[in-house]
This record gives C-alpha cells, structure tokens and sequence, in this order.
C-alpha cells in the first residue's frame, strides 16, 4: 500500500453533529418532520444523490436551495474551527512518516475543506485535496477516491480510504480501494462489514491494526 485517502466531515473532524443539527433546524422553519432514516441517507453523499434524499425528505422540488443553506449556515458555525476526532495527528504522522501519499476526499465544498483543515492545524499533512464536486458523480459512486487517487500518483488498489458513513465505505470498495470504517453517528451495518478490511472505534484502533499489518 502506498497511498491513504480520508473522508472530512466526521472522520478527521467531529462535524456531522453540526449538519445534523443544521438539517433539522432548516426542517423545522419549514414545517418539515424528517424521518428515522434521514441521517443515514444524508451522510457522506454529495451531489445528485444528496438532492435526491433533500427532496425525498423535506418534499421540495428546490433541494439545490437546501443543500446551499445548510452548507452556508454550516460554514458560518465552523468559522471558529470544530474538535479534532481522536487519532487524527498519530494516523496521518505515522503515514507520512512510512512514506505513503496522502490526500481528503469529501463531499463538502473545496472551500470548506481547506478552512477546516488549515484551522485544525493539519492541512500540512496532505498532498492533494478533492472536493466530490470536482467528480462527475458523488457517493456511493467511486469517483472522488479514483481521483484522489489520481491526483496523489497511486493506484486506487493500493490506497486505504478511511470513511464514517455507509455511502463513503461503498465508494472505496467501488474504486477498489482497501476501506476502514470508523462509525460516527451511523453504526455499520451487514454490508459495510462486508466492504471493509477493518471497523474500528477510532483512527488510533484503525492506526496500530495497519501497523500489525505491516504498514
């Protein structure tokens, strides 16, 4: 292996609780009730299909509208930086230190994904960052890690792609990448165990699992 891809949003940063908390808020000023299934449909995707669970769940045929008003209310409350998930400094400085080509590919917007990084005090880590609207299609499908993976010189079968949500681990397995899951607000079910190389309860776990390995 020689290349590792990282989701953002609740992977490296502990930030889906703000968009879940920003989702229901929107909901609410429209009168919305969103549903048990909301948060697992929501999570990690991007694009077409994060447009097509807008207008499922807040029964809108402008889902483009939400999607902008929850990322600008977001990008407002992240301003001041939001709390690292555990691990994120041992894993990335292991890899780097191992040699591997590093890079985050998420769903977020370029913009947020280089503030949050650079506020975070780990933007220094990465060698390449990619916004799922660079991609022609967003998750489950493969693209953005293919061309992660493209835009740090590696071949997809030889990165690890790290991921929180069930969207996110469909994504790596398509691009044939070798997935990690460490779960934030969404549990793995039967087929993201079946996805993953490993599921574990934080990157550190995940980090000394890679190192038995054999890194």
């Amino acid at each position: 292996m020689q290349g590792a891809i990282f989701d953002m949003d609740g992977l490296l940063i502990d930030s889906e609780k703000v968009w879940q908390r920003v989702w229901r808020a929107l909901a609410a000023e429209r009168g919305v009730t969103l549903g048990e299934t909301f948060s697992r449909e929501i999570i990690g995707t991007g694009g077409e299909q994060a447009r097509a669970v807008l207008a499922r769940h807040f029964r809108t045929d402008e889902p483009e509208a939400i999607l902008r008003a929850c990322s600008a209310r977001v990008r407002a409350l992240e301003e001041r930086g939001v709390p690292l998930k555990p691990g994120v400094h041992t894993i990335l400085a292991g890899l780097r230190a191992a040699g591997y080509r590093v890079a985050v590919a998420s769903s977020s917007p370029m913009e947020m994904i280089a503030h949050n990084l650079r506020v975070c005090g780990i933007d220094g880590y990465f060698d390449a960052l990619v916004s799922g609207r660079e991609a022609a299609h967003s998750k489950p499908e493969p693209d953005v890690f293919l061309l992660a993976a493209e835009r740090i010189g590696v071949r997809a079968a030889e990165c690890w792609v790290f991921e929180d949500s069930h969207s996110g681990v469909e994504a790596g397995w398509r691009a044939r990448c070798r997935v990690v899951m460490i779960p934030d607000l969404v549990p793995p079910d039967a087929r993201a165990r079946e996805r993953c190389w490993g599921i574990f309860g934080s990157l550190d776990e995940a980090w000394e699992a890679i190192k038995k390995d054999g890194v």
